[in-house]
């Protein structure tokens, strides 16, 4: 049976404990409240007694009781969250809200601490209600309503509505198969979000790539049925003051190319978009917010196929900044693409501000974990900025070593200005990856922040988390 949910905002407690099912979400002392098991019409005690019998551990933890044909759920966050973590515990909720069950309308009420908290509690939320599905059987429609409360009372968050969309989008694209989202369909999707938000959208496809200098580009995604693509949006507000640019990694199905990954590592590839699904839909969500800045997004879009036309280890080919790769390792095709898109980004729009985001290396999840991404940043007060951002949007970051000059030299060529893939894997292999990105900025650089998101990008069941879009709306805000 195929589900879609449709999800609405409401302040009206009552309301929600008219519907068949809730979900009441927040730390132990906040769900003791009695106010809270009097608007849903659970007996004290029983409260009382659920609330005792949760251990909710460092992931969070349920109980659940009926109201008559209601049910009733209490998810209890965790107590404990270290200085590196964000305090929203964003981390528990999405497996917390999966608790309603699929069939039915439902509710899920965040009980938080305080509004500082609002907007990644309800980011985190959105992620257990998946836009894509594609199971056969009789289709479904159900409403899913969301409430945030302090206890001061009902909260809402302006930014809400378009940041919860832009979470579930980004998540739809990222579980979007490859033979239905190609490199066409989801220029596609841009063209959609540049009409909706009155944005400016180039596209540059195809032989065009090469004509232009996007040799990186090019070469990643010429092989395949859908040829690769740069898409540009641009939003310039009157006034705006300084240009945010935010560059994606867009692999749409990621093989290995000749160098061919093996069958436990090739399945999932289709979420290799997943930092292109995130500034895509972060950018519709900024304009839809009101951003301040002009704002770019760049989408590198290629299929990393294999065929009589791929690239091959040992081709040298000129990326947009005029530098030369030879390459040693085709599956290191991230960095190439991501390489033309931040080139270009500087060429065309020198911004104040440069973010590339990319589910870029495997390393970074022995580096970072699967719920932070790893940053690579050559400006401190960026770098701490972006950690300050994680932490409010409940998609934390941590900072990869930042040395340029103990990383450069594993991409020594005798033939080219660089290879495209390290000597030493076991010399901080996302710092270089991010170093490579580095090497095709100008002489004078903007302030520049690579973000790593193979990590958290991929959730539970290998279904996209839409980590990103919180990441980069609140860094926005931030400037």
């Amino acid at each position: 049976m195929s589900t879609h949910t449709s999800l609405t905002f409401t302040s009206d407690l009552a309301a929600l404990a008219d519907l068949p099912q809730v979900v009441v979400i927040g730390r132990a002392h906040r769900l003791a409240d009695p106010s809270i098991a009097q608007a849903l019409g659970v007996d004290l005690d029983t409260w009382s007694a659920m609330l005792d019998r949760v251990d909710p551990g460092d992931s969070g933890a349920s109980a659940e009781t009926w109201v008559g044909a209601r049910r009733v759920i209490v998810g209890v966050l965790p107590e404990h969250c270290s200085r590196h973590n964000s305090v929203s515990r964003a981390w528990a909720i999405p497996a917390l809200a999966s608790k309603l069950s699929d069939d039915q309308d439902g509710g899920v009420i965040l009980a938080i601490d305080n509004d500082e908290t609002a907007l990644a509690s309800a980011m985190a939320a959105a992620r257990a209600l998946p836009l894509f599905d594609r199971r056969s059987g009789e289709d479904s429609n159900r409403t899913v309503a969301l409430a945030t409360f302090t206890p001061a009372g009902p909260l809402t968050d302006p930014r809400a509505p378009a940041a919860v969309a832009a979470v579930r989008m980004a998540c739809r694209l990222f579980d979007t198969p490859a033979s239905d989202l190609h490199t066409d369909a989801l220029v596609a999707e841009a063209r959609n979000v540049a009409q909706q938000v009155g944005a400016k959208i180039t596209v540059v496809q195809g032989e065009d790539l090469r004509t232009s200098g996007l040799g990186g580009l090019y070469n990643v995604g010429k092989t395949a049925v859908h040829g690769p693509a740069l898409v540009e949006l641009v939003y310039s507000p009157e006034d705006a003051q300084q240009t945010v640019a935010w560059v994606g990694k867009g692999v749409v199905y990621d093989t290995g190319g000749l160098s061919l990954k093996g069958k436990d590592h090739m399945a999932t590839m289709k979420g290799d978009m997943g930092g292109a699904a995130a500034v895509l839909a972060a950018f519709q969500a900024a304009v839809q917010i009101g951003c301040k800045h002009k704002l770019v997004a760049i989408l590198c879009l290629a299929e990393n196929a294999i065929g009589a036309t791929a690239y091959r280890p040992d081709d040298i080919i000129t990326c947009y900044s005029g530098k030369t790769v030879e390459i040693n390792n085709t599956d290191a095709e991230g960095r190439l693409v991501l390489a033309d898109g931040v080139a270009w980004a500087c060429r065309h729009h020198s911004p104040d501000i440069l973010v590339d985001m990319a589910t870029l290396t495997g390393a970074a999840l022995v580096a970072t974990g699967k719920t932070h991404a790893g940053i690579y940043c050559n400006d401190e007060s960026l770098e701490q900025a972006a950690i300050a951002a994680g932490k409010r949007a409940g998609e934390p970051v941590y900072p990869f070593v930042y040395a340029p000059e103990l990383f450069r030299k594993e991409f020594k060529s005798t033939l080219a200005d660089m290879k495209n893939s390290v000597k030493d894997r076991m010399n901080a292999q996302s710092s270089c990856a991010g170093q490579f990105i580095s090497n095709h900025l100008p002489t004078d650089p903007p302030r520049w922040v690579h973000v790593d998101i193979a990590g958290p990008a991929w959730g539970p069941n290998d279904r996209g988390t839409g980590y990103g879009v919180g990441l980069l709306l609140e860094l926005l805000a931030a400037d």
